[in-house]
Order: C-alpha cells, then sequence, then structure tokens
C-alpha cells in the first residue's frame, strides 16, 4: 500500500541496530522510551509441561448456565493470574491471555482481571514490543485498547496509535506480505479496527482490510475453507494425504475475524465479506468437529493426533459461539457443537485450575503432552467462555 510523506522508512530501519532504532523512532514517536524500554523485557515462558499430572477437577459441569460458566472460567483464570511472572509482557503468548482476562465478564470476578490488566499496561507504559511491522508485537494493544474504551485516558492511545501510523506509512514488501502467517490476523488485525473506532479514523480499517486481503489471497484455500499456516505449508501434506492445516493458525484467524467484526459499524461496506469467511469456517470446522467436541492440531487427519489442542479449539468456539450470539450461524445447527466443544475443553482442567492439552509455541501441528499449559490457550479459553456467557441464563 503506497502512502504518504514518511521520510524515515521503517522497513529500512530493520537492518539498524536496535539503539539507533529507538533513537530515530524517538523523533517521530512519543512512545520511543517506553518502546525503547520494551525492548530490554526479559520475555518470560509463556508456560510448561508437567512431568506428572495431577488430579482432574471433578466439579466443573458442562452446562451453559452463567453459574456454571463462571465457575469454570474462574478457576482456570485464578490458577492463571497466580502464575504470572513477575515482569510484565508484551509477547503475543501474553497478548491472547491479556484479551481473554480482558472478556471476563464483571459478575464473574468484578474487576479483578481488568485491574491485573491495568497493572500489567501501566507497567509496560501502553507501548507495544520494539518490533514496528510485526504483528506479534501489536497483539498487546488489544488490551490497550480496551482499557482506553473504559477509562478514554489518552494515554492508554498514544503509544499504539503511533506504531500504527508508522506501519501504515511504510510501503507494502512485494516479496514478503506484512502478515505472512496466518495467526498474524488475530494479532494485528483486530487493533487497527479499535483503534478505527477510537479515533474515528477509517484509515485504520482501510489498511486491515487490504492487509487482510494480500494474507488470505496467498493462504486461504478456497475448497477447504481453511488457512495454510505460511506459503511454505501450501504443498505439506497429512499422513492420509490431505493438505496440513493447524487447527491453532485456523483457531485464531476465527478469533480474528470475530474481533474484527465486534468493531465494523453495522453499515460497514467490509462487513459481508469477514460475514462470508465466519460462515465459511465454520462450516467446515463444524463438519471436522471430532466426537470429543474438539479439534485437533492437523484438522484434516484427527487420526494421526492423539490429543486435540485446545487453544486452536478455543478460539474455533468463541467464534462458532459469537457467530449464533449475532444470528451470523444458525443456532440449531451450531449451538450443539459450541455445548460439545466447552464440555470437551472442562476434561482438560485440573483439580489446581491448570488448563491442559495446549500446544507449546509452534508453527505446524506437531505433539505434546496432556499437561502441556501456555497463556495463550488460557485466553481462547476465557474468550470462548465469555462469549459463551453472554447469552447464557
Amino acid at each position: 500500500m503506497k502512502t504518504t510523506n514518511f521520510s524515515l522508512r521503517m522497513g529500512r530501519l530493520k537492518c539498524l541496530p536496535v539503539l539507533a532504532i529507538a533513537g530515530i523512532f524517538a523523533l517521530i514517536s512519543p512512545s520511543s522510551v517506553a518502546i525503547a524500554q520494551n525492548e530490554h523485557v526479559k520475555l518470560a515462558p509463556p508456560g510448561d509441561s508437567l512431568p506428572t499430572p495431577g488430579p482432574l477437577a471433578t466439579d466443573l459441569s458442562a452446562k451453559l448456565t452463567k453459574a456454571d460458566l463462571a465457575k469454570a472460567m474462574k478457576i482456570v483464570a485464578d490458577w492463571q493470574l497466580n502464575h504470572m511472572p513477575e515482569q510484565a509482557q508484551y509477547d503475543w503468548t501474553f497478548g491472547a491471555l491479556y484479551a481473554g482476562f480482558m472478556g471476563v465478564p464483571q459478575p464473574v470476578a468484578g474487576d479483578k482481571y481488568k485491574q491485573a490488566m491495568m497493572d500489567i499496561a501501566e507497567n509496560l507504559q501502553w507501548s507495544p514490543g520494539p518490533r514496528v511491522e510485526h504483528a506479534d508485537d501489536q497483539a498487546v494493544g488489544q488490551m490497550y485498547l480496551e482499557q482506553y474504551f473504559i477509562h478514554k485516558d489518552k494515554k492508554m492511545l498514544d503509544p499504539m496509535k503511533a506504531r500504527l501510523d508508522a506501519e501504515i506509512a511504510t510501503p507494502d514488501d512485494a516479496k514478503k506480505p506484512l502478515w505472512w502467517w496466518c495467526d498474524a490476523l488475530f494479532m494485528a488485525p483486530p487493533v487497527f479496527a479499535d483503534m478505527a473506532v477510537a479515533t474515528g479514523d477509517k484509515k485504520y480499517l482501510t489498511f486491515m482490510d487490504h492487509e487482510w486481503d494480500i494474507t488470505t489471497d496467498l493462504l486461504y484455500d478456497r475448497s477447504k475453507h481453511l488457512y495454510s499456516r505460511d506459503a511454505s505449508y501450501l504443498d505439506k501434506h497429512e499422513k492420509n494425504g490431505e493438505k496440513v492445516f493447524w487447527s491453532r493458525g485456523n483457531g485464531w484467524v476465527m478469533g480474528g475475524i470475530v474481533r474484527v467484526l465486534k468493531e465494523l459499524p453495522k453499515n460497514s461496506p467490509l462487513r459481508p465479506k469477514y460475514v462470508a469467511l465466519l460462515k465459511e469456517m465454520a462450516a467446515e470446522t463444524l463438519a471436522i468437529q471430532s466426537k470429543d467436541g474438539l479439534w485437533r492440531p492437523g484438522m484434516l487427519d484427527a487420526e494421526s493426533y492423539p490429543l486435540p489442542e485446545v487453544s486452536g479449539s478455543a478460539f474455533v468456539t468463541y467464534a462458532l459461539a459469537y457467530g449464533v450470539n449475532e444470528k451470523i450461524l444458525n443456532k440449531k445447527t451450531y449451538w450443539p457443537a459450541v455445548e460439545k466443544a466447552w464440555g470437551g475443553m472442562l476434561t482438560h482442567i485440573y483439580a489446581d485450575g491448570r488448563l491442559g492439552a495446549i500446544q507449546p509455541v509452534g508453527a505446524a501441528p506437531g505433539a505434546f503432552t496432556e499437561t502441556s499449559s501456555y497463556v495463550y490457550g488460557v485466553g481462547a479459553y476465557l474468550l470462548a467462555g465469555s462469549e459463551i456467557y453472554r447469552t447464557a441464563k
């Protein structure tokens, strides 16, 4: 996308030392100090796998009542909050978690989780990670913008706005899409959609939609209605001969669609395209849902993967529940799938609240253990539960 008079093209800065980037950014961005500090944030492990599992929770009900949903969300959220790293994190793994915490309805735990997120945002000075064009370093902006919508404090908005403006002013790289991996569609587009609402400036939606189309044209299989993780997987196949479609990547795309649709005006000319995409992906995921209600890491070769994958499954559940709640998807057809998926996820919660069966950081379907727990899976789970809770009795 060609845009304007941005004399310091940020794409050229990638080859400069970190301190040089921070120094140049100081000339154009009021958030430069916070960004420089974030460059020195020590990234914390986003999760782990225990060698031996503890007892699974036995007192959680799969009934979709507000009381049962609240209990199931709170035990996991409280466990995760008690296992947060000492230093605030801006990484994408935690960005997804923060979105989940922000989504938990007020009746479940009051302002407990939102206040915890406020403390993290203050520690990070409302700044994204240091990489100007990288979606992973923008995911944390979803939490910042949600806090802004609550408090209307300009300091919560300005650093992320400066980052997005810098990205918009950077021309497309003809050799590599900006969002070249499909899960980036959860990381960055919702932040642009939020910023459009916060500022009233449609340029953020225009940019977001343009870049989304580039990624979709490259990675979306219009016959299978699923996304390849990135271009290197376009010709890769599972043992059964089917193409490799990663459940986490596709779940995150569906989550991204939801979070964009939540901010698009009802009369937006962009809206029909994202609604149609959600419908296509929902129909495909419904057709391949496993008997336990969840989805395997390799979506089209369930037999090759003994464990379901909770982070991808949770985002799919979030999207299906949203689709039904917004009358985009037929309730009679899709709500039973939501019920099955939620019940399936509850079978991977331990008595202390640890959520298991979450694949570690990766780029494709892979092996993991039942005890494997990672923060982004918790975030997805909380978003799913919160969306189901929205219309529960």
